[in-house]
């Protein structure tokens, strides 16, 4: 794919709304306007297996990180939501990482762009990139289409607890990283964390308003 082409199909495809929000229990704010939403998709209950090249070059699979609670972030350099969520996700790793928790952001987007933006914003997290392998990876999820920026979380048995479209906020990591947690410790499956994470979400939402 030539890159004009290339940056073409990633901007509309990742500007696409997401459909799955009746599974997911997210609490969509920002993200890049896009045309309609598609038919709604599967998630997986368990996190697909994938590998796509870090910042130095060097082919990463997901399996490195079995056996630890996963944020694995979609973002873009072009997406301004994504750029502000990174702080958030820095502080996230620092706070929960003795937990058994890491924070994964895979940038769909050209290499070069994010390897530019890297040099001068601070990410203290493993950042592994894509274009279209990127949307593939996405997909793989159940985001046949998406917004930016998305977050997967997952248990340490790589089950899917949620995905969250749109920018997260620091409430909102709590809520989703509180029931991730419980999830985890068995007081709670993910279907019943879906529900708690719906019902405070939708809670937050009101408070703002």
């Amino acid at each position: 794919m030539g890159r004009p082409a290339g940056i073409a199909a990633l901007v509309l495809v990742a500007a696409a709304a997401t459909a799955l929000g009746y599974w997911l229990g997210r609490d969509r704010e920002e993200t890049a306007p896009g045309p309609p939403p598609a038919a709604e998709a599967r998630v997986p209950d368990t996190r697909p297996l994938f590998s796509l090249q870090d910042a130095q070059g060097e082919m990463r699979s997901i399996a490195e990180w079995d056996g630890r609670a996963l944020l694995v972030n979609f973002w873009a350099t072009w997406c301004a939501p994504c750029r502000r969520e990174i702080p958030l996700l820095n502080e996230l790793r620092a706070r929960y990482a003795d937990r058994g928790f890491e924070v994964i952001g895979i940038a769909v987007d050209f290499r070069d762009d994010v390897l530019e933006y890297m040099k001068t914003t601070p990410i203290d997290y493993p950042v592994l990139i894509g274009e279209q392998d990127g949307l593939e990876v996405a997909q793989s999820f159940g985001m046949q289409t998406m917004g930016l920026p998305a977050t997967v979380f997952t248990d340490r048995q790589g089950r899917v607890v949620t995905i969250h479209v749109g920018e997260l906020h620091a409430d909102q990591a709590a809520v989703i990283l509180g029931a991730v947690e419980d999830v985890v410790a068995g007081s709670l499956d993910p279907e019943s964390a879906r529900q708690r994470i719906r019902s405070q979400l939708a809670e937050l939402r009101e408070d703002r308003t």
